[in-house]
């Protein structure tokens, strides 16, 4: 398969949907900025796009290589009096900027903090979807705090209660990069690991094609990441959905497709990992005997 960069890129985001295109997200940039040096932990203040922007610009250019169609802006908590959460975790707030966004005459993509066990109010995700689009987002689903397999649950749940309600929708996730099945309605940030202990957690570039796959299999067709997420993994995604999207991502130049570059490695037992079987297969150890699989979170 050729590698290109995205063909027709002039086309807006609801014309690329509405044809069944897949339209590929970015990943992190708190956490993955906060690793490099340019991010200070805590309120995750984006002071690095005055004081380092060409930090934030390189990060930018990564996941376009990696195959990203969309580059968000790094304004995480940002705003002038920073709000208590800038996560939507409450369905009324989420509905409530849907409506001010509408007046913009815009496609509003809208998607909520949230985990199979809905809001933080006890609303479904399934009834979180259907009063975000009733609202006139039209594209909804959820980003943060959860691992992909916990985010396509709450993305089944979205879906299932769209159709029953007749409403139309695209449907967008971007979970953590993270393992995160021992997380509680919160979500990550209540595990004693966060946010400086979470590596051991890392998704393998194998994980996110499986989690790419399922997504596309689901129905979804904006698939990205959020923290965690780091250049390779949106070329995983890239990677996995090539057949659907008609190229590969520039990034794969230098990716041979499930370890196929490994066929030139000097030891034969290495060589004879360069195939899809041995990686799609692979439980891979964490080298720490003394430590448990999962956690119990704080709150």
């Amino acid at each position: 398969m050729a590698m290109a960069g995205s063909p027709g890129a002039k086309k807006g985001i609801l014309e690329r949907l509405d044809s069944g295109e897949v339209v590929v997200g970015d990943g992190s940039f708190l956490i993955t900025l906060e690793k490099r040096g340019y991010v200070k932990a805590g309120l995750w203040t984006s002071e690095a796009v005055v004081e380092h922007p060409n930090a934030v610009r390189q990060l930018h250019m990564e996941f376009l290589r990696a195959g990203s169609n969309v580059m968000q802006t790094f304004t995480f908590s940002a705003s002038e009096d920073k709000m208590e959460s800038q996560y939507f975790e409450h369905a009324e707030e989420a509905v409530w900027a849907v409506e001010v966004l509408k007046e913009a005459r815009k496609p509003v993509a809208a998607t909520m903090c949230i985990g199979p066990e809905g809001d933080m109010h006890g609303i479904t995700p399934g009834e979180c979807a259907v009063k975000l689009a009733k609202a006139g987002a039209s594209i909804v689903g959820v980003n943060c705090r959860f691992g992909p397999c916990t985010s396509l649950k709450t993305m089944r749940l979205m879906k299932e209660s769209l159709w029953a309600a007749g409403l139309k929708a695209h449907l967008m996730v971007q979970p953590l990069g993270f393992h995160m099945p021992d997380c509680g309605k919160g979500g990550f940030v209540d595990l004693p690991e966060y946010p400086f202990a979470l590596e051991p957690r890392v998704a393998t570039r194998w994980d996110i094609q499986k989690y790419a796959r399922e997504a596309y299999n689901l129905g979804v067709r904006y698939i990205g990441g959020c923290c965690g997420f780091e250049p390779y993994h949106i070329r995983a995604i890239a990677e996995e959905l090539a057949p659907e999207r008609g190229f590969l991502p520039p990034s794969s130049d230098k990716h041979g497709s499930w370890g196929s570059g490994l066929n030139t490695h000097t030891k034969p037992w290495i060589r004879a990992r360069a195939r899809r079987e041995y990686w799609e297969n692979l439980l891979p150890a964490s080298g720490r005997p003394f430590c448990p699989s999962l956690s119990k979170p704080d709150a």
